[in-house]
């Protein structure tokens, strides 16, 4: 199983360095993974998740109110403040992720670390911060399908034609950051659109992302 807290620690770290260099401008940016949000928005997120999962204030998780309360609380935050609040539930969070097959705030994090660099143009995000993710994630989604699906070193599905995608970009479908058009253009013939919207853990989505180059 992967090391999650190391891979948490990971994230944080990057988010912060991310952060510290953001403008004014780039703060009130959209972010087309989660396009109700800014990139402000993302960061008070990331340090409300880890600030109720430290304190136990989980009620409603992860339901889009539970997200939404972060943001609402954190309007006034500075940034350094938002940075704050996530380094200082560091230990808490790893210590709760150490034995989960699938520690939701290690994903979370991971997920929308990306979502931040794609919205900035930063390009991707380095593999070791999210390829576990995937590692853990796409075999119960995939293993059934009646294709082979090869992404970077791994194959998954139940056999028949090949689609070979970045795993990047699987990695993001997954998580619904892709949009219907873009998996299609994988080219997967054998998959209907129940079986590909079906890859999409928080459903299918319509609108193109931005894909790093």
């Amino acid at each position: 199983m992967a090391d999650w807290g190391q891979l948490y620690r990971d994230n944080v770290r990057e988010v912060a360095a991310l952060a510290g260099h953001l403008t004014e401008g780039q703060l009130v940016t959209t972010v087309p993974g989660t396009p109700a949000w800014t990139v402000h928005d993302v960061l008070a997120h990331l340090a409300g998740g880890a600030d109720d999962a430290a304190t136990g204030r989980m009620d409603g998780a992860p339901r889009p109110e539970w997200s939404a309360r972060h943001v609402g609380e954190r309007i006034g935050f500075t940034v350094e403040e938002l940075v704050e609040e996530l380094e200082a539930h560091q230990d808490a969070i790893v210590e709760m992720s150490a034995d989960s097959p699938r520690p939701a705030l290690v994903w979370n994090i991971a997920v929308h670390h990306a979502d931040l660099r794609e919205a900035l143009g930063l390009g991707a995000p380095p593999d070791s911060l999210w390829l576990p993710v995937l590692d853990a994630a796409a075999p119960r989604l995939l293993d059934e399908l009646p294709v082979t699906v090869i992404a970077g070193g791994s194959v998954y599905g139940a056999g028949g034609d090949q689609v070979e995608v970045p795993a990047y970009e699987l990695f993001r479908a997954i998580f619904s950051r892709r949009s219907r058009a873009q998996m299609r253009a994988w080219g997967a013939p054998a998959l209907d659109a129940a079986q590909l919207d079906g890859i999409c853990i928080f459903g299918p989505r319509e609108d193109d992302q931005p894909v790093p180059v």
